[in-house]
C-alpha cells in the first residue's frame, strides 16, 4: 500500500526542505534608533555620590537595564573604627571601587550611571569616576545630613552640575525639600528631590531631574 505521506518534491535534483516554523525576527521589539544604522544613540555619563550607606548601590541596581557591575566587599572588624553603622546596622558589604549600570531613557539617550564609593579612604577615585560626566546626583540621608557635605563641596569646587536626592528610609521622619535645602545650604538653582532608591520609577524620575538640570546649566 502506498504511504499516505508524500515525499518532498525536488527541483533540478535538489530536495525541497519541508517548511518549518518561521524563524524569530531578530529585530522584533527593537527600538527605532537600534534599526537606524545612520545614527547612534547619545551616550552620557552621570555620577551618583554621597556618604557611606546612603543607598548608592541600591540606586544603580534598581534602575540598570543590564546586570550592574558592583565591587562589593564584606565589612570586617578592621573598618569598625572608620565606618559608622549606627544608621545602617544591617549593612554587611560596602563598595570599594564603583557601581556601574546603564539605562535607556529615550529612543536615543543612554545614561551610564557610576556610583562612587562612600568612605573617605576611597575618595581618591572620584576624579577618575567623574571625568566626562554631564552631572551628578548627591544622595542624602536626613538622619546624617553631614555625610553628604564632602560630595557637595566636591561638585561645587569642580563646577559639575548636580542635584540633591534625599533617600527616604522606612521609619525615618519626612522633611520638605525646603527644609533639606536650608539644612544643607544648597543654592536655590540646585534641585532637591525626595526619592526612594529601591523603586525604579523613583530613580528614573531623579535621573530625569538631573539630566534636565545639567542641560539647563550647560545647554551646549
Amino acid at each position: 500500500m502506498d504511504s499516505a505521506v508524500s515525499e518532498p518534491s525536488t527541483v533540478v535534483g535538489i530536495p525541497v526542505q519541508p517548511t518549518g516554523p518561521a524563524e524569530p525576527d531578530p529585530e522584533e521589539g527593537a527600538q527605532d534608533w537600534q534599526l537606524d544604522h545612520t545614527r547612534a544613540p547619545i551616550a552620557t555619563k552621570v555620577v551618583v555620590a554621597g556618604g557611606f550607606g546612603v543607598g548608592k548601590t541600591t540606586f544603580v541596581r534598581a534602575v540598570s537595564e543590564i546586570t550592574p557591575l558592583q565591587t562589593e566587599a564584606l565589612m570586617t572588624r578592621a573598618s569598625e573604627d572608620h565606618d559608622d553603622l549606627t544608621a545602617t546596622p544591617d549593612k554587611l558589604t560596602t563598595t570599594v571601587a564603583m557601581d556601574f549600570g546603564r539605562i535607556t531613557l529615550d529612543d536615543d539617550l543612554v545614561l551610564y550611571v557610576f556610583g562612587t564609593p562612600g568612605q573617605q579612604r576611597f575618595w581618591f577615585m572620584w576624579d577618575d569616576l567623574v571625568r566626562g560626566a554631564i552631572g551628578a546626583i548627591v544622595m542624602a540621608d536626613t538622619r546624617r545630613l553631614t555625610d553628604c557635605f564632602p560630595a557637595l563641596d566636591y561638585f561645587e569646587s569642580c563646577g559639575l552640575p548636580y542635584i540633591v536626592a534625599v533617600n527616604h528610609f522606612e521609619g525615618t521622619e519626612s522633611f520638605d525639600t525646603d527644609d533639606v535645602r536650608e539644612a544643607l545650604t544648597v543654592p536655590a538653582h540646585v534641585p532637591v528631590v525626595i526619592m526612594d532608591a529601591r523603586k525604579r520609577y523613583s530613580v528614573v524620575e531623579t535621573l530625569l531631574q538631573m539630566v534636565a538640570h545639567a542641560l539647563e546649566a550647560s545647554p551646549e
